[in-house]
């Protein structure tokens, strides 16, 4: 259990949700691909992004994952596919993924799909939460490195992002693993490195001391 959410939480959790939220400009690329996640709104941001012409090719990528194999009987790929369908986006701009069950499956089995499709890529937009743009860049650089990646998310702020849906306590345990992830995930050769300032990894401490730590791997007995 956590404390009731107040500033003592709120501080260090928005620390960390400027830290997440890696801004490196949009151009237009080869696709486009949205993660697959609980938060519809970030299929309707690559929708956008297809319908204002960055990209010829929207893949949406993802089986089912921690979060959404509790909530959905349908596949995070296909649900986004959807959405964007509904959007506007013809099926014939659309590739969907439906099998990934983490980031770094989401890049690597589009990776295939496209050369299954005889696609050739050199870049591509990531869409995705917020505050998983910087794990989702370090993931995808490090899986496909022969792509030039841009990242994108939904532009919502900090106090506008949780809603029904995506309560804020669970967008703080989520902002939580994913920094945990970030160094961890780095160390085992999942991702490129990325600088953590000290402020930063002080204030996912105190989150995990609040008992913000769902989404935390636990070191094995």
């Amino acid at each position: 259990m956590h404390p009731p959410i107040d500033e003592n939480v709120l501080r260090p959790a928005r620390v960390l949700w400027d830290y997440h939220h890696l801004d490196l400009g949009l151009s237009p690329v080869d696709f486009i691909l949205a993660l697959g996640s609980h938060d519809g709104r970030v299929a309707k941001h690559a929708a956008q992004l297809i319908l204002k012409d960055f990209a010829p090719i929207l893949v949406t990528s993802g089986g089912l994952g921690k979060v959404t194999n509790t909530i959905w009987a349908v596949s995070e790929g296909e649900r986004f596919a959807k959405i964007a369908r509904e959007l506007g986006v013809p099926d014939s701009k659309i590739l969907v993924e439906d099998t990934a069950t983490n980031t770094g499956e989401n890049v690597t089995r589009t990776r295939d799909l496209l050369v299954r499709k005889g696609i050739v890529a050199r870049s591509a937009i990531l869409v995705t939460k917020p505050y998983m743009r910087r794990r989702a860049y370090a993931t995808a650089v490090k899986q496909w490195p022969e792509v030039d990646w841009l990242v994108s998310s939904p532009s919502l702020s900090f106090d506008r992002y949780p809603d029904e849906e995506v309560p804020l306590d669970r967008m703080i345990e989520l902002m939580v693993g994913d920094l945990q992830r970030i160094k961890i995930y780095a160390e085992l050769g999942f991702q490129i490195t990325q600088h953590i300032p000290d402020e930063v990894w002080q204030c996912y401490e105190e989150l995990v001391r609040y008992g913000f730590n769902k989404y935390v791997i636990k070191p094995e007995a």
